[in-house]
């Protein structure tokens, strides 16, 4: 299936909207020891958890976030490791677990913001682009199609291109493509993929525009 691609806009930030909402904040604080908060203003909710969350010690504070939002996940021996090791290491983007990075580089940031830098500091990568299927190709826009397109373009360095050369040559099912692609939203102009910039930074992109000709893993 072939399809054309023009990039608009290739943007690098180090938090996503809508991440955290007022509940969210609400109750984060009652684990932060803060409950009974009157406000609904969300960025005051928000100033107020940076300050709870900075009077804990790093990792008290990163086990209290992962516990709030992976603790359907994970184990609690798997949390407490994790709450030291996202001190050191930039855990959204290594965590064998795919399918827990954006939850993770979600957590990582809000605590990267409270501590002023005492953890990582990690990024995501927006792309709003156009993609025009030719006569013959699938007209419903999948993470796999995207990803796939978007792969044809791209250094040869880059990591996808590295760890998923079977699925992207269709020798193998693609699934782990749901999961590196965050979010793949229509707009009235186009599509907005969101992912890790380890998975694809602005530097990786070759060029704005391009023509991608892909295939599918069929089995037999």
């Amino acid at each position: 299936m072939k399809y054309a691609i023009k990039i608009h806009k290739i943007s690098t930030v180090d938090e996503l909207e809508n991440s955290w909402n007022i509940e969210d904040y609400k109750e984060l604080l009652n684990r932060f020891e803060l409950p009974g908060t009157k406000t609904t203003d969300i960025e005051e909710l928000r100033e107020l958890l940076f300050m709870a969350i900075a009077d804990k010690e790093p990792s008290e504070a990163a086990r209290i976030l992962l516990d709030y939002k992976l603790s359907d996940e994970l184990n609690e021996g798997q949390i407490d490791s994790l709450s030291y090791e996202m001190l050191v290491d930039k855990i959204s983007e290594e965590y064998p677990r795919i399918e827990l990075h954006q939850t993770l580089f979600t957590i990582n940031q809000l605590l990267y913001k409270a501590f002023n830098g005492k953890f990582p500091n990690t990024k995501a990568s927006i792309i709003d682009f156009e993609i025009i299927p030719n006569a013959n190709a699938d007209k419903n826009i999948t993470k796999e199609i995207a990803l796939k397109c978007f792969a044809k373009n791209l250094d040869s360095h880059n990591v996808i291109i590295r760890l998923f050369h079977h699925q992207l040559e269709a020798d193998e099912a693609f699934e782990e493509a749901n999961d590196i692609i965050w979010e793949l939203q229509k707009k009235d102009t186009g599509y907005r993929l969101i992912t890790s910039e380890y998975f694809m930074s602005k530097d990786d992109f070759l060029s704005p525009e391009f023509e991608a000709n892909i295939s599918f893993f069929e089995e037999e």
